[in-house]
């Protein structure tokens, strides 16, 4: 990540897929490591699997959480009949990260499947692993953090 750029990541998918969860999870690590962050959410039908989009912005300083069309660039798709609408969004040069790509066979629960593809993200991100497994058990009750904190390895993990 260069110093003082904008970084836009837009993450996409269907309503109950955990969008949202990735968003807040998302926005509380680049806040945490001192970033000036801005998310916005387009959420309509979600509840009825309707199209969930949530676009995070974060650097030095930034003034509107909306990514501009075509500078989006990291795009994390997490329902894949969704990307037909999002790519034409990703710059050029930009970072498409499907989860059409990864096995979820491999998570012991598929319902974290949006936190293994911020395992996948954080790769490209320099915020340390322990940072985001903090913001992982701070933001997910306690039930939850081993099979969270799971699926987050093995997407930062994976071979891709």
């Amino acid at each position: 990540m260069k110093s003082g750029k904008t970084i836009n990541i837009r993450i996409i998918g269907l309503g109950g897929m955990g969008i949202l969860k990735s968003s807040h999870i998302l926005s509380e690590i680049l806040f945490r490591a001192g970033f000036d962050v801005k998310r916005a959410e387009v959420h309509g039908m979600s509840q009825r699997g309707g199209s969930v989009t949530s676009d995070i912005r974060f650097g030095k300083k930034i003034f509107s959480p909306m990514i501009p069309d075509g500078e989006v660039d990291f795009l994390l798709v997490i329902a894949p009949g969704e990307l037909d609408m999002q790519c034409t969004n990703l710059r050029p040069g930009g970072m498409l990260i499907n989860a059409q790509s990864f096995d979820n066979v491999i998570l012991s629960d598929r319902r974290s499947l949006n936190v293994a593809m911020l395992g996948i993200l954080s790769r490209n991100l320099n915020i340390p692993e322990i940072a985001w497994n903090q913001a992982i058990k701070d933001l997910f009750p306690a039930k939850l953090h081993d099979v969270n904190l799971e699926a987050f390895k093995i997407g930062r993990n994976l071979d891709a």
